[in-house]
């Protein structure tokens, strides 16, 4: 069984025992985290939400709170004498589904 949800903005398939990285969600490392934003939901039985499918949960335990590798953003103008370098390191949260409770 297998569904999808929706976390920071984006979807995501997620099946039981599945290690995902998502956008940084406020909780704290081993804690219980319920999502109800549940798009799909695949498997024997098909229920497709519009736009959510009502009573179905999915959840996860945090594993860790990270950031990710360091990007650098560079803007330029040629001959302009302008050019800026600046770094940003995106957070992030590594869950592990527990539990599709349709």
């Amino acid at each position: 069984m297998y569904a999808i949800i929706e976390t920071g903005g984006k979807q995501v398939r997620v099946e039981e025992g599945q290690e995902i990285y998502v956008e940084k969600i406020s909780a704290e490392p081993n804690e219980t985290v319920t999502f109800e934003k549940v798009l799909f939901v695949g498997g024997d039985d098909v229920k497709v939400g519009a736009p959510y499918v009502d009573g179905v949960t999915v959840t996860a335990k945090v594993e860790k709170q990270g950031r990710q590798k360091k990007i650098r953003v560079f803007k330029f103008k040629r001959r302009k004498n302008y050019h800026r370098t600046q770094g940003h390191r995106q957070p992030y949260t590594k869950l592990v589904i527990e539990k599709i409770n349709a």
